[in-house]
């Protein structure tokens, strides 16, 4: 049985990946951190399908906790799938933080540079010992590291380091044939920075070539695709999936 580790899978694009990848009939492992009710309703609904799926508490901020989710994995694997593997994992959960450069505090310079790049570091390499020969990581960025967009320079400059993480995961991983590939979205309605205003979307939607922001499926689909087969010749790779912004 393939089974897949979600991170940040309570809700926006992680959740609707868990539903995506449930439905082409891979299990589940997505977090969450501080609403568990949320995770349960996505674990709900991947069952009401067909699918299988466990919610997990993690903290992709606190490295010192990996080695015990590790464990819970492990434990996750053998009583839910009797399992010992994991087939792929999808660095997701992060947040959003709107302020110039001139304004931005040391702290939350740390909140992100640990969420978005120091996390998804040191998660991977704690996971891997479970990777299977041929998993796959998919590490989703930002089109902000493509656009500046003032702002969010902490947050595009993090995601800018995990692009360049995920070519050093896919060269040094490709002895066992583990692929490491980055989504970069654009604007997207979700909660990520407390969501798109009526004003701003459309504001974004008359930047983006097709006419509208995305959906959260939009970019699970993509993310489903290279967890399977049909991205198995896709390696290092960054795919933007905006509809066109700002070309």
């Amino acid at each position: 049985m393939s089974v897949i580790v979600i991170t940040g899978g309570s809700r926006g694009i992680g959740a609707s990946t868990a539903e995506h990848i449930a439905r082409r009939g891979l299990g589940v492992i997505l977090t969450y951190n501080t609403d568990p009710q949320a995770a349960a309703t996505v674990v709900e609904r991947i069952e009401r399908g067909g699918g299988k799926a466990v919610a997990l508490k993690l903290d992709v901020s606190d490295v010192g906790s990996f080695e015990a989710f590790r464990q819970s994995v492990v434990l996750t694997l053998r009583d839910t799938w009797n399992a010992t593997t994991l087939s792929g994992l999808v660095n997701n959960a992060g947040y959003g933080l709107f302020n110039p450069l001139a304004t931005v505090t040391q702290a939350q310079f740390d909140g992100l540079f640990n969420v978005h790049l120091k996390g998804p570091f040191f998660l991977t390499q704690t996971l891997l010992p479970l990777f299977s020969d041929n998993a796959s990581i998919v590490n989703l960025t930002s089109a902000t590291t493509r656009v500046a967009t003032a702002g969010v320079a902490p947050y595009a400059a993090f995601k800018g380091g995990l692009e360049v993480l995920t070519r050093y995961m896919a060269k040094e991983f490709g002895e066992r044939r583990i692929r490491a590939n980055a989504v970069s979205p654009g604007a997207i309605r979700t909660e990520l920075g407390g969501g798109l205003n009526a004003e701003f979307e459309a504001k974004l939607a008359a930047q983006t070539a097709l006419g509208r922001v995305g959906e959260p499926e939009d970019v699970a689909r993509v993310i489903a695709m290279l967890l399977s087969e049909e991205g198995g010749w896709i390696n290092a790779q960054t795919l933007e999936v905006s509809g066109g912004y700002n070309i």
